[in-house]
């Protein structure tokens, strides 16, 4: 399951890349589809204000050069480095999503990436036995040669990083790769970037809001063979996780708690909905075993420094420019008329309407730039106003 070669691409390649992914209205999705479509980053950017003005709106503000220089500077500073999409050492299950991010940064050992990995996830409040279980868990895991990963939070994630070592360990992070939460947390995520990997999307400086966190969720699961949630109440951020790799065909796993504690009603409702009920770590393995035979590591050797620095990464390419869709200006009414309040799919966009899928995309791609979509899980997107 590696991910395809595409050819190289420049310095200015790269920068114009981080551009993009710094400008607001372009997230990972729409990124993604203008990378699919034009020839080069340099080209997407090009186009954004035209696209936009196509949509129906004003474009966004571009992402400046001194932005992206100072951030580069940034993550030299902190050791770090970036991994695109598309290259050697971007985690190759994660590579496989619509919405993968365009680019990682990494501390640590990144080799992390290419292993056949568990996430376990967890309350915050988690009791003493869920952790010393969750640690146990992660330990056994890391010995038979899965890394485990979590998300550094409060219980179970710290309870099963410290389990599985920080050498054999991935803590994804909402925040910037110099932001610490918790505080207290600290030392372990300094230990883990300097011996296991510590993962974010997000530039450093960023503090971890909220609205990061279900964005970090998706990375742990799009990483993972599988989820195990060890113990959660029925509406945590563990089952958004657990949700998250539903959807995107991830083993769901789940470990079975007492019905009166409601740390334990999480995971019970997860397994009722047909979650794989675990007690040990031969059962995690044996779960996973169908997405791991799909599971390749990758062959291709580049040669890599042990701490990592800007933009230095190898290979990274982007897919052949398609031939563009000819958009008529009836067509966008049509699809502009189709697309309301409530979250729509291409699928059903196609079946009403009757056009290409290529000329839809062409639409929304306009619309998100102009900001006059909102994107939902499923590939879905409702109107803004």
């Amino acid at each position: 399951m590696t991910s395809s070669r595409f050819p190289s691409m420049t310095e200015e390649d790269y920068r114009a890349s981080l551009r993009l992914i710094r400008t607001p209205r372009i997230g990972a999705v729409t990124y993604n589809r203008l990378i699919t479509r034009y020839s080069s980053p340099q080209e997407a950017l090009k186009a954004v204000p035209l696209l936009a003005k196509r949509g129906g709106g004003q474009a966004p503000k571009i992402a400046s050069e001194k932005t992206v220089n100072e951030e580069i500077e940034q993550v030299k500073t902190l050791g770090a480095r970036y991994i695109f999409r598309h290259t050697p050492y971007y985690p190759p299950l994660l590579d496989q999503l619509d919405n993968a991010p365009p680019v990682l940064l990494v501390k640590g050992n990144p080799r992390l990436l290419q292993k056949p990995a568990i996430a376990m996830v967890g309350a915050r409040n988690a009791s003493a036995a869920a952790c010393r279980f969750a640690h146990d868990l992660g330990q056994e895991l890391a010995n038979k040669g899965y890394p485990v990963i979590s998300g550094l939070a409060r219980g179970i994630d710290t309870a099963a990083h410290q389990g599985a070592g920080i050498e054999k360990t991935i803590a994804v992070i909402a925040g910037g790769l110099d932001s610490f939460y918790p505080p207290e947390n600290k030392e372990l995520q300094q230990a883990i970037s300097e011996k296991g990997l510590v993962v974010s999307e997000m530039p450093p400086k960023t503090e971890p809001k909220a609205r990061h966190f279900p964005a970090r969720n998706r990375i742990i699961a799009g990483i993972a063979l599988g989820v195990l949630v060890v113990e959660a109440s029925p509406k945590s951020g563990s089952l958004i996780t657990a949700k998250l790799a539903t959807e995107i065909g991830r083993e769901v796993m789940a470990i079975p708690g007492f019905p009166m504690d409601a740390r334990s009603q999480g995971c019970n409702q997860l397994i009722r909905e047909g979650a794989t009920l675990i007690q040990n770590s031969d059962q995690i393995i044996e779960a996973v075993s169908v997405m791991a035979a799909l599971f390749e590591e990758p062959t291709e050797k580049s040669p890599l420094e042990p701490r990592f620095s800007g933009l230095e990464n190898g290979q990274i390419g982007y897919r052949s420019s398609p031939a563009i869709a000819e958009v008529k200006a009836k067509d966008r009414e049509i699809i502009q008329s189709l697309i309301g309040s409530a979250p729509v799919g291409v699928n059903e966009l196609i079946r009403q309407s009757g056009l290409e899928n290529a000329i839809i995309q062409t639409i929304l791609l306009e619309m998100e730039l102009a900001g006059r979509l909102e994107s939902h899980a499923g590939g879905r997107v409702s109107l803004l106003f």
